[in-house]
């Protein structure tokens, strides 16, 4: 449905305002501020998998 979709969307912005700290723009220049950006959303994507992307912590595997 459409509200899921949006969910889906809208998810990495909550994770990059709240988890991250972004609220507004840092630096001048519109090259910084996208490369800040683009590395914000590739630790939101991260952050959103962290739990696939480890799944043996706290395991001992030999």
């Amino acid at each position: 449905t459409k509200a899921s979709l949006r969910a889906k969307v809208e998810h990495p912005f909550r994770v990059i305002k709240r988890q991250f700290g972004y609220a507004k723009v840092r630096y001048r220049g519109l090259a910084k501020n996208t490369a800040q950006v683009l590395t914000l959303f590739a630790l939101s994507n991260l952050w959103l998998k962290r739990k696939q992307l480890m799944p043996a912590v706290g395991k001992v595997c030999l």
